[in-house]
């Protein structure tokens, strides 16, 4: 090692490099795969998932039922033991204690037994009784200290909501693990909801997990649900509804529908899986390549350690030794690497690793093998070259010119390449896609638009409200609806008012007031806005009448040939009569993972999201602006705010942290193949040397000589842009797949990754070509 030290050195960066890289995606992927594994009942909980239509149309499915599921459902059912209900879609809430008064966003609502039926830990409190009763409240640790302090919460009084509604402490938690589905800061009691209705299998706001008796029950369960559903709608004529059973530790990877914690793609797991694998691979063949470079140095000592009298054994197991104590040394640096920059690896992928991760059997025991595996591969293969040739014949150089497995070391510096080229392919298409989904124009306006809480106060106030605010002149509109434009979840049905109840729709819907369309920048394309008026009629006790917005995609599927016919035709939007006042533009009110459907904007009078649109001048002082006059009107509350994009970034937290990583281990991927390119060209140029002598002293130039040398090494590398070029073009293709809105893969992403490839692999050859172009020829011949 030190009288090799630059070998040495390299050697050991680049294996440090390779397996630091696998050891965080290690973590990482242990992470992702390791959601929801705490609960002592895992196996035997399940989220129940809804399914529904009307007159044969498209089902529409969501993580959402009613409060009837639960207990229809452990009547009917032997399989089922028990379950919990919740809110997970509205879980932000206001708690006062004292004069400490904060916006809590993690406060849910659930059963009574949802400590029996999770494995979340109680510092104190009976899990039994804790949420028994009406106004009962749990809190987690870090709650306690913010509100308490040192002091035990255990029977006193917080103060929930806008009304300030007693609620007794009964329990404190540890908080939530980070790999939980669920977060909760707070939990209340259900009943203090007022909601644990069993009339209707509708008004579905809530989820439901069901705790099942045995954890192979699931499929046989599963199959008595649909003829069970059956005979509960035989008299809703039209009316399809089903549940189905997600197993609790599939949901954060495989199901469609994110929980508290957004879901990660389980495809996205096997690309960050396999991303440290190519990784891994890379970094071994980069220390064999280099190792056996080495060793072509080393053929005269081994020679003369066999005049000595060594034998093949003795040789064999010295290369050996040598591997394993450069390979120990790389995983004690890369381990020790691996612990310090790892709260910069949490910043970038957003999680919560620890240094205890490190210390998991499954991850220790995976070191240990891949440490005897590296040392014993990279080892083996130029001892056994080294060993077998003939003292006499080494000594007289003949190794020098003879040294067999050429043909090896080329085709791990191809396999390096291709896998390089993929890496780069991929992170080209992934960019691309990212940048598309950023780029896109949405059919709305999500910049510079403000996203409150609204309280009932705020609610019945809501004129004063718009009017304090508009007096801002960087304050362009406000509007009062349930929903963003950047998620619309809620759903309901319509029908052409010309039809029979036959023919109702689904759609999904949002309420809005007369300033939705202004605010949010959707473009109007026949008809007009709703009036102050029209939201008065849709908000009336009685005999309300709906005037509503479509999307193109409803006009369309309600057949009508253009957005001009369908202005103030009559319809019926849930059982309520009404007219169409306008038609919009389709824009994307989900993420572009799904097509648009048929949406309804509907003068109905509810929802307590405002948004707030601004100019975006003098954004700091605007905001200053709405907090005073917020807070003039509601002083009891908080001003809590966040911005419109940061919500449509959320629709793609998986796609963003996944392009970040695949980013970053790409370059280091391709500095790893750098390595490998470069012990391989510093082998053959030593080899050649003598032939580089003859070449200059009978009158080839620098330039001559560093094209002759490189212009091997760059067949390689187009024998590996040619492999890789298929297969990145199928997976990439695949993964595209996931969008319902894609780019096309074009013919200049491949053309610009192999350029790029070219120009890296030309970059790490020139230096030693014309190190060796430019040196004396009469030196290296007189050695020779």
């Amino acid at each position: 090692m030190l009288r090799n030290k630059v070998f040495s050195v390299i050697n050991i960066v680049g294996l440090t490099t390779g397996l630091v890289c696998c050891l965080l995606l290690v973590l990482y992927i242990q992470h992702e795969l390791s959601f929801d594994n705490f609960h002592p009942n895992k196996d035997r909980i399940v989220r129940v998932i809804m399914e529904y239509s009307f007159n044969g149309n498209k089902p529409v499915k969501g993580n959402w039922t009613s409060t009837k599921v639960l207990p229809a459902f452990e009547r009917q059912f032997p399989e089922v033991e028990s379950g919990v209900r919740m809110n997970t879609f509205w879980t932000s809430n206001v708690v006062k204690y004292g004069d400490k008064l904060f916006i809590e966003s993690n406060f849910l609502f659930a059963d009574s037994n949802f400590f029996n039926v999770f494995g979340y830990k109680l510092i104190s409190g009976n899990p039994s009784q804790v949420l028994k009763l009406t106004n009962n409240v749990v809190i987690t640790e870090t709650s306690a200290k913010k509100y308490f302090g040192e002091d035990n919460p255990v029977g006193k009084t917080l103060l929930i909501g806008t009304r300030q509604m007693p609620f007794l402490v009964t329990g404190v938690a540890k908080d939530c693990p980070d790999n939980s589905q669920l977060k909760f800061d707070f939990i209340a009691s259900f009943s203090s909801l007022g909601e644990n209705q069993e009339q209707t299998y509708f008004n579905a706001n809530y989820t439901t997990y069901l705790l099942l008796k045995d954890k192979n029950s699931i499929a046989s369960l599963q199959k008595k649900i649909e003829p069970f559903m059956k005979k509960e709608m035989k008299n809703e004529k039209g009316t399809y509804i089903n549940y189905y059973l997600e197993p609790l530790t599939q949901v954060h990877l495989y199901s469609p529908y994110d929980a508290m914690v957004p879901n990660t793609n389980i495809v996205y797991i096997y690309i960050i899986s396999g991303v440290a694998l190519l990784i891994l691979l890379i970094a071994c063949f980069t220390y064999i390549n280099l190792s056996t470079v080495k060793s072509i140095g080393r053929a005269k000592e081994v020679g003369i350690r066999k005049v000595a009298g060594a034998n093949k054994k003795q040789i064999f197991w010295q290369f050996i030794i040598e591997s394993l104590v450069i390979t120990l040394t790389s995983v004690i640096i890369s381990i020790a690497i691996t612990i310090f920059i790892l709260p910069l690896f949490n910043s970038f992928t957003q999680k919560n690793l620890t240094v205890f991760n490190l210390l998991n059997p499954s991850i220790i025991a995976s070191v240990l093998i891949l440490l005897f595996t590296i040392a014993v591969l990279a080892g083996s293969y130029p001892a056994m070259i080294v060993a077998a040739f003939k003292p006499v014949k080494v000594l007289k150089g003949a190794f020098k010119n003879t040294a067999p497995g050429n043909w090896l070391r080329k085709s791990l510096i191809v396999f390096q390449f291709s896998i390089s080229v993929f890496l780069i392919i991929a992170a080209i298409i992934i960019a691309r896609q990212l940048s598309f989904i950023q780029n896109k124009k949405l059919g709305y306006d999500k910049e510079h638009v403000l996203v409150t809480h609204l309280t009932q106060t705020l609610v019945d106030k809501i004129d004063l409200v718009k009017s304090e605010f508009k007096s801002n002149p960087d304050i362009i509109s406000v509007s009062k609806t349930a929903w963003e434009p950047v998620s619309i979840i809620s759903g309901g049905h319509i029908r052409r008012a010309d039809l029979p109840p036959s023919n109702n729709m689904n759609v999904s819907f949002s309420p809005v007031d007369e300033d939705y369309v202004k605010t949010c920048g959707l473009q109007l394309i026949a008809g007009n806005e709703l009036s102050r008026q029209d939201i008065l009629d849709g908000s009336k006790d009685s005999n309300n009448y709906n005037h509503i917005i479509i999307n193109e995609a409803a006009c369309k599927a309600l057949g009508w040939k253009s957005p001009q016919e369908a202005i103030n035709k009559k319809i019926f939007f849930g059982d309520g009569p009404g007219e169409i006042k306008g038609v919009v533009k389709d824009f994307h009110f989900a993420s572009l993972h799904s097509l648009i459907e048929p949406l309804v904007l509907s003068s109905a009078n509810w929802g307590n999201t405002l948004l707030i649109k601004t100019s975006g001048k003098n954004l700091p002082q605007t905001i200053d602006f709405i907090g005073k006059k917020y807070k003039a009107i509601e002083p009891n509350l908080p001003f809590d705010f966040h911005f419109m994009d940061e919500d449509f970034q959320k629709l793609y937290t998986s796609e963003m942290r996944t392009g970040k990583v695949f980013n970053l281990f790409t370059f280091i991927a391709v500095l790893l193949a750098c390595l490998g390119l470069f012990g391989l060209a510093a082998y053959d140029i030593r080899q050649r040397t003598k032939e580089i002598g003859v070449r200059k002293v009978l009158g080839a130039s620098v330039s001559q000589i560093t094209i002759l040398l490189s212009g091997g090494f760059l067949k390689l590398v187009l024998a590996g842009i040619v492999i890789a070029s298929p297969i990145a073009w199928w997976l990439s293709n695949k993964w595209l797949l996931n969008f319902a809105y894609r780019i096309n893969i074009s013919w200049w992403m491949f053309l610009l990754a192999g350029l790029l490839a070219l120009l890296i692999a030309l970059i790490t050859i020139s230096y030693q070509s014309i190190k060796a172009s430019i040196a004396n020829p009469v030196k290296s011949l007189r050695t020779e």
